[in-house]
């Protein structure tokens, strides 16, 4: 008797058919969502409302949101906070401007010229060390109490990051890159426009909006001092009087004033650097 071995085939596929591929797990954060950056104050309002509602906060140390909201349209309508707010962005303005100015100059000057670097970097090293707000007294015994020493802080707030960022970026330029320079033959200013301020624009923009926060930062502390208008100023005399909603009212000004100045340095930002791929993106 013959015996039958039977052996078990593998599944037959179609001729020409492509094996399953395996679908790739997605490392990337995902598509960006619209408005994103708002979804978390918008539930920090809601948690706020719905505590408020319930009972669970004191009305005393912390108003309803409607409370603040109704001090805020009041406040408006009588054009107390129209003239607050275009002191403070004033004043903020004016040192916003010449910290950027400064904290660009003197990094281009560190930057590209070791005896720039030897006679500036140390500088501002040391001044990174002192507390800025530490130096009002000395400003005020300089410049005296009225406009100029608030701006002066200010832009120095706002010189620092700026300065520190767009000189890292510069210092962290490919090598190889000035090579080509050379080789090719640029000029100095060809070099600064071809390949320093592309290489340089990433460290420059986080500066810039590490300054942007910085100036708002300091402009709260800097209007409650000796300031007759301002935001600062409205807080300051709000307290005195145990005006807690006038106070939330600054608070809020401050950080939507904040948020959009950010955003639109983030927007700025995504335009100008549209050439990289990022995670951001």
């Amino acid at each position: 008797m013959t015996a039958v071995t039977t052996t078990t085939a593998a599944p037959a596929t179609e001729a020409g058919a492509l094996p399953p591929v395996r679908r790739r797990r997605r490392l990337a954060p995902g598509r960006r969502w619209p408005a994103a950056r708002l979804a978390g104050p918008l539930l920090v309002l809601g948690a706020w409302a719905v505590a408020s509602a319930a009972g669970q906060l004191d009305p005393a140390a912390i108003p309803a949101p409607w409370t603040v909201l109704r001090t805020l349209g009041r406040l408006w309508t009588d054009g107390t906070l129209p003239t607050d707010v275009l002191t403070s962005l004033r004043r903020a303005g004016y040192g916003f401007a010449i910290g950027l100015a400064t904290g660009v100059l003197l990094a281009l000057v560190a930057g590209l010229s070791r005896t720039g670097e030897a006679l500036v970097d140390g500088t501002v090293q040391l001044n990174r060390a002192i507390p800025t707000l530490g130096l009002i007294p000395l400003f005020i015994l300089w410049l005296g109490i009225g406009e100029t020493f608030k701006v002066a802080i200010i832009a120095i707030v706002v010189y620092i990051p700026v300065y520190l960022n767009t000189h890292a970026a510069l210092a962290g330029i490919d090598s190889r890159y000035v090579e080509l320079a050379e080789v090719q033959g640029l000029s100095k200013l060809a070099f600064v426009r071809r390949v320093v301020i592309p290489g340089a624009l990433p460290g420059f923009f986080v500066g810039l909006r590490l300054g942007v926060t910085g100036s708002w930062l300091g402009l709260v502390v800097l209007e409650q001092i000796n300031a007759t208008s301002g935001l600062g100023y409205l807080m300051f005399q709000a307290q005195n009087y145990g005006r807690t909603d006038i106070i939330l009212v600054g608070l809020l000004i401050y950080g939507v004033l904040g948020l959009v100045s950010d955003s639109a340095v983030r927007l700025v930002e995504r335009r100008v650097l549209s050439w990289r791929r990022t995670l951001s993106n």
